[in-house]
């Protein structure tokens, strides 16, 4: 029942996914692929048919609206409802980001700290800064999900209804062949 409806939506479902994971690496946005490796669709029956629902890691919501800082605004075009704040409140998000999430990322970036010697030092002062810039200067939105969504809303409309119509002449097909 409504097959072809399912299968579209399925096609919608992975299309969106594709393009997510594909902004996410032209937009230099996958230094983990932690992200990358996250963004899934998931079907499920509903009482009048078939829905989707795309999941990703929490931070990705970050990653793709921006997140404004304490002190300047790199989400300036932007109308992320998140920000950094001290102390937190409805979008806002409480306190700077811990400086150990930035280890992995700084070694992935190559990005490592040396003295005068040219020796390597230890990133922990690193991590610090770069957790206390992204504190203070926010977040620069990606949109790599909002842009494939969006995409996706331009494309698919028509092949879904089209589906649908598909579905429901199948459907009294079988009716009327019972009667």
């Amino acid at each position: 029942m409504l097959n072809n409806l399912r299968a579209e939506l399925q096609a919608m479902g992975k299309y969106v996914v594709q393009q997510a994971r594909s902004n996410l690496t032209k937009g230099k946005e996958n230094a983990s692929k932690d992200l990358y490796n996250s963004i899934k669709y998931k079907e499920f029956n509903t009482p009048n048919g078939y829905s989707i629902e795309w999941i990703m890691d929490k931070y990705g919501v970050y990653v793709d609206k921006g997140v404004k800082g304490t002190k300047s605004n790199y989400v300036q075009n932007s109308k992320s409802p998140f920000s950094y704040k001290s102390k937190g409140g409805k979008f806002g998000l409480k306190g700077m980001p811990p400086p150990s999430a930035f280890d992995k990322w700084s070694i992935r970036r190559g990005i490592a700290p040396r003295n005068k010697k040219g020796e390597f030092e230890s990133r922990k002062t690193l991590n610090f800064l770069i957790a206390r810039s992204v504190f203070e200067k926010g977040i620069k939105a990606s949109f790599f999900f909002t842009k494939a969504f969006d995409n996706a809303l331009k494309k698919y409309p028509p092949l879904l209804l089209e589906a649908m119509v598909e579905d429901i002449i199948e459907l009294t097909k079988q009716e009327n062949g019972k009667n």
